[in-house]
Parts: C-alpha cells; structure tokens; sequence
C-alpha cells in the first residue's frame, strides 16, 4: 500500500475523533452536535472558508491550494441510524435508540484526515470543497444541498464520496463505470372491504384475503414484466390488519420498496403495480389505492471519472487490490443527487468481514480511516497538479 505516510501517521488521531463521533449519534438534518465537532477541527486546521447551517446542520469548508485551477468537491455524510447499538465497544453510542451503524462516523473522520493533510501540504492548484452533510439515511441531505445550489455557489466541477463496504477485503477499493446503486422508491397500499364477525364472513368483504392475494400478484411483475436481465427489486415489507381474532377487519395495508437502475423500467413497474393493486381488489369485491412515493434515484457514476478514480485508487492501495468493475448493489444512496448535478464517482472501500451496514452489531473498521483519506488526498493531488 502506498497510504500517505503523514495520514498514516494520523490513525490514532483519526481514531480518537471516530470514536467520538461513535459516542454521539444524531439523525436526520439535526446533525448539529456532529457539525460543531467537525468545525471545530477544521478551524484548528486551518481551511480557508467554513459555511455552517447548509442544509440544516451541514458544513462546508474550502482549501486553496497554489494557484489558479478547478475545484473538486469531496463528500462525506455524517447522520446515524434510529436504532440501539450492539457493537459492545467501549465507544457504544452513548444515546439511547441511536447508532452509527452505517460507519458514517468513519466517513466524516476520513474526510476530516484529508483535510488535514491538504491544509497542511496544499500541494494542488486550484480548489477543494469538503462537503459534509446531514440526512443520508432518510431527509436526502444530498438534494437539499443541491437545490440550495452549493455546486454553483463553491464552483464544484467534479464530485466524489466513498462508502465502508463490510464484506469486502480491508483495504480494497471497489467502483464502477456506471450504475453504483439503485434508485429507492417507497408504496402503500390501502384495501378496503367491510368487516364483521369472523364466524360469518360470508357478511364481510374481507380485505385480509384480498391482500394476501396482492403481495402474492405483485411478485408476478418481476417474473413477467420486466426482463430478467433488469436489476428491480419489489418487496412487500409491511401488513397491517386486523384487531381480533373473530373479527375481519374493514382495511387492510401492505408498504414496500421498489429499487431500480432504469427509468424506463421504473414506469413499467409503477403502472402494472396500479393494474394489479386496482384489479386484485375488485376481484374479492373491495377498493384499493396505491401511493407510490419516488425516493432517491440510481447513483450512477460517470465513466471518465470513475476511471480516474479507480487509477487514483490504484496509487493507494495497489494494482491487484482495486476492482473497477464492481457488480453494482441494490441499497440507495442520496451521493446520487450529486452525481446528477455534477460529474464523479461514489467508491466503496472494503470494511473486511465485520457485521453488515445497518446490524445492530456493526462498528466501523478504524484500520481503514487512513486508507480513505489517503484517497481523497490523492485524488485531489492528481486532478489538480501544481505545474
């Protein structure tokens, strides 16, 4: 590995401020405690602009380097999950029902060592942007701080972000010249019969057997209207019915997800999901309606920049442990936002074979700190060279 010697020699730093951040979780755009840690280091660093309260509780933070030169934007996000952490680490997160079980605590601390380094070093001509931002895992911080138009405020020409990947090598970087991950819509289905006795349903219009009967339709249009060579996914997560056993209930509901890569195929599966919602109802005698909410759209990264991310990539961690041509994930990602604004490239960086993202176990991999801060210093070395 060729990890920059003076962030290497930072990993214990970078620790200590992981960690920290581990103690004190915050959701959503309320990332204020998160924030004020954040700016507190890069004031001792020296950055030369902090921008605070963007989109709520994000920050912004601009380095020059030596002269005159374009501006990259690197992203971090830095909200946790609404969950209890399991990790039985001394750093357990110190709020109840709030965990950093996604490892956006070592995002942040990863960007934060890039930041030291390149305040230090500014061995670059032209402009680093450090955008780190509230509201991955629920509000879409990354659009909210698109429309209120950082890209054009902070001149950002190109974009880039990196995610922990449990499961993958420590230390190995992963991207792709394209789809990265899927785009994250959301259902909910109400059915509405007519309840009564559950010893004589011959009275009822029951709208229990009407939604076992669409969850089980509702499969068919992944089997049957859309190809097997596209990447959907449509899962039925939620039923709710019923109070009593001898009483069929007047409504039902059943919410899911719908992920997809291609717009196109999105559509299809909106509209045939209406058909089968609409029609499954009226063939057991009830009604029924289908709100179908478009969240974040597919993260697709742009080829020449993930080619140069992935040559970057190479420089840090070794030819042989780079993949470039990662398969793409069906998880969401609101560094998709970004990337429909601005030309880049989202990365994974393998977290080793720890718990997964969202496990109630999971901790972030402090070894691999180093590993994406070097990265972030290099990529801005190498897009924007001193002549």
């Amino acid at each position: 590995m060729a990890i920059v010697n003076s962030i290497a020699a930072m990993e214990e730093e970078m620790t200590g401020w992981r960690r920290t951040l581990h103690r004190m979780p915050e959701l959503g755009l309320d990332c204020f405690k998160t924030a004020a840690f954040v700016s507190e280091r890069l004031k001792k660093f020296g950055v030369d602009e902090i921008h605070e309260g963007v989109a709520r509780s994000g920050v912004v933070a601009v380095i020059r380097g030596r002269g005159e030169g374009r501006t990259i934007g690197l992203r971090a996000d830095m909200d946790a999950l609404p969950m209890q952490d399991l990790s039985g680490t001394e750093h357990a997160s110190e709020v109840p029902g709030m965990a950093h079980a996604c490892g956006h605590d070592g995002h942040t601390t990863m960007l934060l060592g890039a930041a030291k380094y390149l305040s230090e070093t500014r061995n670059f001509a032209g402009t680093v942007v450090l955008l780190f931002q509230p509201a991955e895992e629920n509000d879409g911080g990354g659009r909210i701080m698109v429309e209120e138009g950082v890209m054009d405020r902070f001149g950002i020409d190109e974009v880039y972000a990196v995610h922990n990947m449990p499961g993958m090598a420590e230390g190995t970087i992963g991207t792709t010249h394209g789809a990265m991950m899927a785009g994250v819509d959301e259902f909910s289905i109400r059915i509405t019969g007519k309840g009564g006795h559950g010893a004589m349903p011959q009275d009822t219009v029951d709208p229990v057997v009407a939604a076992a009967s669409t969850v089980m339709a509702l499969q068919t249009v992944l089997g049957r209207n859309v190809s097997a060579l596209e990447r959907v996914v449509l899962s039925v997560t939620q039923i709710h019915t019923g109070s009593a056993m001898n009483i069929v209930p007047g409504h039902a509901m059943l919410n899911g997800t719908v992920r997809y890569y291609d717009k196109a195929v999105q559509e299809r599966v909106k509209a045939r999901m209406s058909e089968i919602v609409s029609l499954q109802a009226a063939s057991f005698g009830c009604t029924a309606e289908l709100d179908y909410a478009e969240g974040y759209p597919p993260t697709i990264n742009h080829p020449d920049q993930a080619g140069f991310a992935a040559q970057v990539a190479r420089e840090v961690v070794g030819e042989g442990h780079v993949d470039e041509h990662l398969s793409p994930v069906m998880p969401g990602e609101d560094f998709a936002y970004m990337l429909e604004a601005r030309p880049g490239a989202y990365l994974f960086v393998g977290q080793g074979d720890t718990p997964g993202c969202h496990h109630p176990a999971y901790d972030f991999n402090d070894r691999i700190g180093p590993v994406g801060a070097s990265f972030f210093a290099r990529l801005v070395e190498r897009a924007l060279p001193v002549a």
